[in-house]
Formats: C-alpha cells, sequence, structure tokens
C-alpha cells in the first residue's frame, strides 16, 4: 500500500527527508508546505473530497470525477488543476486525472516557544 504523508515542515526538515528518501529510507511519500496558511490554500475544503475519491481509484476523467462528486464539471477541472499545478495530483497524458496512493496522513503540530 502506497501512502502519502502530508505535513507542515521547515526547509531543513524537507531536505533530509528528501535526502532519507533518495537513500530508500523512508516508506512514505512526504508532500511537505512550509505553512499552515499554504496548505490550507492548496487544499481547500473544496479539494479534500475530490483527493479522497482520487485515492486509490486510478486515471480518472475530470467528467468522471464531477460526476462521482456530485460537482459541476467547470469547478471539479478548476480544483484538479490546482491540485495538479500544486504537485498534489498527476496528469496522465491522455488528460486523466491520477492520484497515486492507496492511504493519506495528515501531520500537523506546534509547539509553545522556548
Amino acid at each position: 500500500m502506497r501512502t502519502l504523508m502530508i505535513n507542515v515542515c521547515d526547509l531543513e526538515t524537507t531536505k533530509a527527508r528528501m535526502l532519507d528518501a533518495l537513500a530508500n529510507r523512508g516508506s512514505d511519500d512526504v508532500l511537505s508546505f512550509p505553512s499552515e496558511e499554504l496548505l490550507f490554500t492548496v487544499l481547500t475544503a473544496r479539494r479534500w473530497p475530490l483527493l479522497r475519491a482520487l485515492t486509490g481509484a486510478g486515471p480518472m476523467g475530470v467528467r468522471a470525477l464531477a460526476r462521482q462528486l456530485g460537482r459541476d464539471v467547470k469547478g471539479t477541472h478548476t480544483d484538479a488543476q490546482a491540485l495538479v499545478k500544486a504537485g498534489v495530483i498527476e496528469k496522465t497524458p491522455d488528460g486523466k486525472l491520477h492520484f497515486p496512493y492507496d492511504a493519506v496522513r495528515i501531520e500537523l503540530g506546534w509547539r509553545a516557544a522556548a
């Protein structure tokens, strides 16, 4: 099962995880955002259901996705394009949307300043 972990972390932590991934020491793929604001700008409340519908589904056309979500095609297309542009989902050569993961984990947290 392939899992995507979505988190917020600083640049140094992101670099360390990338090095681990290159050395095949990490078990999950990671999508890191530099701030909570950017995470919630990219992954809006309207885009979470889209991402959930694509999880484990294989490549899917925008019209089929819109039908599954009960949304209009134009709005679904706009949200999908934003996720493609941000690197969250992929677009296949034949124009279908693809999210190559079977599961998603979200990690958010903070601590009081020392």
